[in-house]
């Protein structure tokens, strides 16, 4: 059963039963509290709610302690159809799609939602401003136009129902939020900058080695280390030019401020990015609150608007802290993408390999250990792997490509094709239909038929740009359909959590897992991890031997885990 949503202006809305082809299967029923309404029907049938956008929504119902099981976010499955078609990045909201219907001019695409300015639109009878109403005609005739797309493409209703469930997951994580200990994390910041400063001065650590950078210079030089251009031109004036401040160009240097630059560079980024402002504005209440785009990359991976939860610095690992009473299940995923690619391809051998816990160890066979104790069999059939799904790398990692290549050619003529493909400028898609956007019109018009083989500067930068594009796409099918599989993982963990009660999904990073839980069920979550993994591998890849191991601790602080 599906019901379409209409927020109304104030608390009310309006709401309309839709059959799965989405076509009405009941009349329009206004409801003058909407949230109560929504709230009533999940208890009594637990519909798939088809509404405009969860992360508009969603948040304003978890905030009345409202939770739903499923929904089709018309928004997101807009933005996969379009991607399918290869308009890519075109509007995406209910009255583009609304107007596409009709053959009308597309409106561009609202702003994204504020967390702090969702609540009051729907609650607040005094609020400064009364949000739009949504309408019910046009959310009921775009669902319906999905649902005929989406029947036509293979898989696809699949990937439809995990990107609207990773919504739903993403509003849950915001709202519950990271356990964080915002002592912990200013003891950490104190023990590597000293005391949070005021006025706007630095730390006292980044001052102290701001002026031993001046000092290695010499006794009348003074260099701001916030400042490539003076840090350039000192070095320069040693004698020793260099094109940026980039830290792997600094550690080919011999001059004593090298690793003061250094040193001073990483701690001013975790003051910059994870400081005392930062602690400010995200953590309040022990809990850490991200503000998460769903398919915020382009293949599929997620991102942040505010907050970075996908850069947590290892060092403050420490300051994610589980209750009193509780735990923290940390899980992820071994290897994901190599296993990926060996489910994609069908290639028997490279299939078996995939069945083991330790995919490079066990291609390890087709290589040597260096005499000299260098590089592992082991790390060798990693650098070939990776080196086959990236592309590029050195010579060296070209001759152990040459090696798996003629041990696996099904599974390496698998992302070569993909690379082929993005090279003539096609798309290409992940086991669940996600597609790459297309090449620009740039694009095309430097590499127009000849321009590759021309003389000079443009021959070359065609060719530089053809590859570029191949490698894209050769990591696209790859990286795409692991982020396929992450979003049946959390569809299938987040139902086997509600089943257990009090555990919470609180972090989600690419291939990564974090579950929030009272003690004594943490090994009944790592349970419903594993089962996870296994539903997300049989609904992409059905009975295949790749298997998908999570290497799961159970642990207090974040820190211990790895």
């Amino acid at each position: 059963m599906r019901i379409a949503v209409a927020a109304g202006g104030g608390v009310g809305g309006s709401l309309q039963a839709v059959g799965e082809d989405g076509a009405p299967a009941g009349g329009v029923e206004e409801v003058p509290d909407l949230v109560s309404a929504i709230a009533l029907r999940e208890r009594d049938s637990a519909p798939r709610w088809v509404w405009p956008s969860t992360a508009r929504l969603y948040p304003r119902l978890l905030a009345a302690g409202v939770r739903v099981s499923r929904c089709h976010d018309l928004e997101l499955v807009e933005s996969l159809l379009l991607g399918h078609a290869g308009r890519y990045g075109e509007p995406r909201s209910v009255a583009a799609a609304w107007a596409r219907l009709r053959g009308e001019p597309v409106p561009a695409d609202p702003p994204p939602p504020r967390e702090d300015a969702a609540q009051p639109s729907l609650f607040d009878d005094d609020a400064g401003r009364e949000a739009s109403a949504d309408d019910l005609g046009q959310i009921v005739a775009v669902h319906a136009e999905q649902q005929r797309a989406v029947a036509g493409l293979g898989g696809f209703a699949l990937l439809a129902a995990a990107e609207s469930a990773g919504a739903l997951v993403a509003a849950e994580m915001a709202h519950d939020g990271l356990p964080w200990s915002a002592a912990e994390h200013d003891a950490l910041l104190t023990e590597l900058l000293g005391p949070r400063p005021t006025g706007g001065l630095r730390p006292r650590r980044l001052q102290d080695l701001a002026d031993r950078v001046s000092a290695a210079f010499g006794p009348r030089v003074h260099v701001n280390p916030d400042s490539p251009a003076q840090i350039i031109r000192a070095f320069a004036s040693a004698g020793l030019p260099i094109p940026s401040t980039r830290a792997h160009v600094l550690r080919q240097l011999d001059h004593p401020a090298v690793p003061l630059l250094l040193e001073y560079k990483e701690l001013a980024r975790l003051h910059a990015a994870h400081g005392w402002t930062w602690l400010d504005t995200w953590v309040s209440g022990g809990r850490f609150r991200p503000e998460y785009v769903v398919g915020g990359v382009v293949s599929g991976r997620w991102a942040t608007s505010g907050g970075g939860a996908l850069q947590i610095p290892r060092v403050l690992r420490k300051a994610v802290v589980a209750d009193p009473g509780w735990a923290l299940v940390v899980a992820d995923a071994a290897q994901l993408e190599p296993r990926v690619l060996a489910a994609l391809a069908g290639d028997r051998a490279f299939s078996e390999a995939a069945a083991h816990g330790d995919l490079y160890a066990a291609l390890s066979d087709a290589f040597h250990d260096d005499p000299d104790g260098k590089r592992s069999a082991r790390d060798k059939a990693k650098i070939a792997l990776l080196s086959a799904m990236y592309g590029g790398g050195t010579a060296d990692a070209v001759q152990l490509l040459a090696v798996l290549k003629s041990r696996f050619p099904q599974a390496f003529e698998y992302v070569e094709a993909a690379a082929r493909a993005g090279e003539r400028g096609l798309l290409v898609r992940s086991r669940l239909g996600r597609t790459c956007p297309p090449p620009s019109a740039g694009w095309r018009e430097l590499t127009s038929a000849g321009d590759d083989d021309a003389p000079g500067p443009r021959g070359g930068t065609a060719a530089q740009a053809l590859r570029g594009r191949g490698r894209f796409t050769r990591n696209f099918v790859v990286q795409a359909t692991a982020a396929d599989w992450a979003l049946a993982l959390l569809a299938s963990l987040r139902r086997r959590l509600t089943a257990l009660g009090p555990p919470r999904l609180v972090f989600f990073q690419h291939d990564e897992v974090i579950v929030h839980s009272p003690a004594d069920l943490a090994e009944e979550v790592a349970g419903a991890v594993r089962a996870a993994a296994q539903e997300a591998r049989a609904l992409l890849f059905g009975d295949t031997p790749v298997v998908f191991p999570m290497e799961i601790a159970v642990v207090d602080r974040y820190a211990d885990a790895k």
